[in-house]
């Protein structure tokens, strides 16, 4: 698939998201980000805001199989990904032994509220996102290609919660934000969504598509200033140092643990992505400043002087970017 053909793609996704997603246009364009890179996304907002809807458009808009999973406190790691079965054949009086799939084995997949349920059921859905596969009795089955995990967290709510750990929440290649509507979009909202009409979506994409977009997107080209840069920028969150480089004094006062190299690896192929949504065939330092808010803000742990300070990794992500200079 050619770049101009990506770009024609990308547009006709975008459009269809639109005629049911008013405003959130930062939001639908880092969600098309991650699902052109390959990676998965965690999506932050209270109730509300569409976000269930959100991913469920994007599966109208693709020939793809979507499944949506609302996570429990009681749900099982069999309840995701499947479990065996015991037939019995009424002719032969025979048994056996049969798989049957959980709701894991679908192309886009809403984890809706994933810290509301256990770590052993997080850990099964992590473990699929990683690897596409999961192992039951022993054996191993393959998940299908393309796989995108949209997970939800309402941040309200947090008794009874088990929220995700720093090394899981890693998974996830960009934590996205959605806020309140402004007011003219919100008065759009209510005038359409309180009448017998509904939008129709138009699937415009075929996962075998999709597929070659991302892979378009790993052939995009990066200079060795950008990924100079994307490696700075993710070595400057650590507040230790491991290269004599200049920590910046925010990192040292305020953060506990930096981000690791898959936030570099991230940082370059939503980078990448970013380029493709934009039609060019390079990524510039500037794609690379635009994802860094979403792929860092989850993985930079702020301590208790933060706390204190009433810091947040959001507002160190943003004086990081100021103090790293982009050359």
């Amino acid at each position: 698939m050619s770049l101009s053909e990506t770009a024609v793609l990308v547009s006709s996704l975008q459009k269809e998201l639109r005629r049911v997603i008013v405003g959130q246009d930062e939001v639908i364009a880092e969600i098309l980000t991650a699902f052109l890179a390959g990676g998965h996304c965690l999506l932050r907002g209270v109730p509300g805001l569409a976000k269930t809807l959100l991913i469920k458009t994007l599966a109208d808009a693709v020939h793809l199989k979507f499944s949506r999973i609302q996570f429990t406190p009681d749900l099982m790691p069999s309840d995701i990904i499947g479990t065996e079965v015991i037939e019995e054949d009424r002719a032969t009086g025979s048994r056996g032994i049969r798989f049957m799939p959980g709701p894991l084995f679908a192309n886009i997949i809403l984890a809706d509220e994933i810290n509301r349920t256990p770590p052993k059921t997080q850990a099964a859905l992590l473990e699929a996102m990683q690897e596409y596969q999961v192992t039951v009795g022993g054996v191993r089955h393959q998940l299908d290609r393309p796989l995108f995990v949209l997970a939800t967290q309402n941040p309200i709510e947090q008794e009874g919660t088990y929220p995700l750990p720093e090394a899981q929440l890693d998974r996830f290649m960009l934590n996205v934000v959605i806020g309140y509507p402004s007011a003219a979009d919100e008065r759009t909202i209510l005038a359409q969504t309180t009448t017998g009409e509904e939008p129709k979506v138009t699937a415009v994409a075929t996962g075998e598509q999709i597929e070659r977009a991302r892979r378009l997107v790993r052939d995009v080209v990066a200079a060795d200033n950008v990924i100079d840069y994307a490696a700075r920028l993710v070595r400057a969150t650590r507040p230790g140092g491991d290269g004599g480089e200049t920590i910046p004094p925010c990192v040292t006062q305020w953060v506990r643990w930096g981000a690791g190299p898959r936030a570099g690896q991230s940082l370059l192929l939503a980078g990448k992505a970013r380029a493709v949504l934009h039609g060019r065939p390079a990524v510039s330092l500037e794609d690379v400043r635009a994802v860094a808010p979403p792929v860092l803000r989850h993985r930079i742990l702020v301590n208790f002087q933060a706390e204190a300070d009433g810091v947040d990794a959001e507002q160190v992500v943003a004086k990081l970017l100021d103090a790293i200079p982009a050359r």
